[in-house]
Order: structure tokens, then sequence, then C-alpha cells
């Protein structure tokens, strides 16, 4: 399973987040501690906000891993973000090539994915068939995750996406259709596991599910109104007043547990204007 991080909040400096954390996300490509796969190494991604440049996020992916990518330490150090995501990815689907990094982007919007979808070399033929030529001719990757993003993309034409209840919404139809197509495909009624986070820079979709009644999703950790301090020595989190955001993280990035609270399961976690609610996903 793959690694993320997501930020939404005040300005902030992507190094704060990514590198200085005790167990920032550069750890966890090489010691993940709440995952059955210790190592993420087959590529890494960064996408970010700047709002006075343009609607769309900037995006940087690489095949190198993590921990070992000069380049990553240095834009972390350098950029500064309202809105940003960061993944580093233990190659399923598709082959190790930045066309398979995440996060993915199109247009105004950001996705990325940790988890699997069961079997879906058996359903790909038929969940492509339900693009059209643009969202097909979109697609420049192997993975189950873009693919996913790219059915959210097919449902969403048409639909006013300002509103992050109508995203929900949109996106709670994608897993319908994904779950029905694994019904009718799948060799068997393996788990399909979706910790996805999703943006277009002013609001947020996180989601925390599993289509399994019989199995757990995976670990998915938020906190709100807090940051990470800026003392190397002292990695950690603390409270800094009248600054509302939303972080969420596949592991703690700090030792402070009491500053965390799990993702509710099969839930979608929802920010907009800084405000957090939860929506069961059913």
């Amino acid at each position: 399973m793959c690694r993320l991080v997501a930020y939404m909040g005040h300005k902030l400096l992507l190094e704060d987040v990514l590198v200085k954390p005790s167990n920032s996300l550069i750890m966890q490509s090489l010691h993940a501690k709440e995952s059955h796969v210790r190592t993420n190494g087959d590529g890494f991604g960064l996408g970010w906000y700047v709002p006075h440049l343009g609607k769309t996020p900037g995006l940087f992916t690489s095949i190198s891993p993590a921990w070992n990518d000069r380049n990553l330490l240095n834009l972390c150090r350098k950029i500064e973000s309202p809105c940003f995501f960061a993944h580093v990815r233990s190659a399923s689907a598709g082959g190790v090539t930045t066309y398979n990094c995440h996060p993915f982007v199109h247009g105004e919007w950001m996705f990325m994915h940790n988890g699997t979808i069961h079997d879906f070399i058996l359903l790909k033929r038929h969940l492509r068939h339900l693009l059209d030529d643009d969202i097909y001719h979109w697609i420049q990757g192997e993975t189950d995750s873009e693919h996913l993003f790219a059915l959210f993309l097919q449902l969403a034409k048409n639909r006013d996406l300002s509103q992050i209840k109508e995203v929900a919404a949109v996106f709670m139809e994608t897993l319908k259709i994904i779950n029905g197509l694994s019904k009718q495909y799948s060799s068997n009624a393996g788990p399909s596991y979706f910790n996805v986070c999703l943006t277009n820079g002013k609001s947020m979709l996180v989601s925390r599910y599993c289509n399994s009644k019989r199995h757990k999703p995976d670990s998915l950790h938020y906190l709100t109104e807090s940051s990470l301090i800026r003392h190397a020595q002292r990695p950690g989190l603390k409270k800094i007043k009248n600054y509302p955001m939303a972080l969420v993280a596949s592991e703690r990035l700090s030792a402070f547990n009491s500053e965390w609270f799990d993702v509710p399961a099969n839930h979608f976690m929802l920010v907009e204007n800084y405000e957090t609610n939860f929506i069961v996903i059913s």
C-alpha cells in the first residue's frame, strides 16, 4: 500500500509537513509503520496550489525513491501553499513510471489514492467503455487509481461541483459503479480499498473505505487547528490559534497521538470553508 499526506489551510511550507516531522512522509517511504508493505520506493509525487497564479495545481513526479531524491528536499524547502498533496508509491497495478505516480491532475482537480481495486485487470476494459473520448484519451498510465479518477471525471460532467456535497455525491456514484463492475466481472469477492483525497484547491474530499464488511479500511488519520513546528531538533506539533486547517495522513506524522483522530471507517471526510464534516459511505 502507498502512503499519502493532504493539507488544506493557511499557507504552509511543504518541508514542515513532508520532511521535518519524526514520522514524515519521506520517513514512511522507507519505513512505513501502519502498513504490511514497509517500503514505498516506486516513485513519489507532489501537487500544490498557488491561488494568485491560477486555479490549476503545480505537479512534480519522479520514479526515484522519496528518501533518496535531492530535488524533493529542495522543492519542499522553497514551496509554500495553502493546499497540497504528497504521495509515495508502492506499485501494484501499473509499472514504475512517472505516468503512474500520484497525484493525478485534470484541470483544477487533483486526486490521489492509497488502496487497490480487486481484480482491476478484469474490470479495466469494462470501466474504460464508460468513458467519453476526451476522458478516455486523457488517461496516460495504467493504474487502477487513474482509472478511478477518470470515472469520477466522467460522472462529474454537467454537474455543479462548487459544493463539496455534490462532489461527494458524484464520488459515491463512482464507488457504486466500481463495486457493480467488481460483482459482475471479478473472479472472486476480494476486497477493494479506497483511501482517496480529491481537491480543487478550495475544498477537499477524503474517503476511508473498503467494500468488504469482513475487512477494515487502511489507516487514515487527520488533525485540525494545528501546525507543524519548525524546529528540526524537536519535530512535532503545537497548537496555533486562529489558523483552521485540515491535515490528513496515512500515518500519524508525530509521536503525539492525542493530536490525531482516525477518519471514521467507511466515511467521507469533507473539508469546505475550513469546516470538516463526515458522511457515511453507503
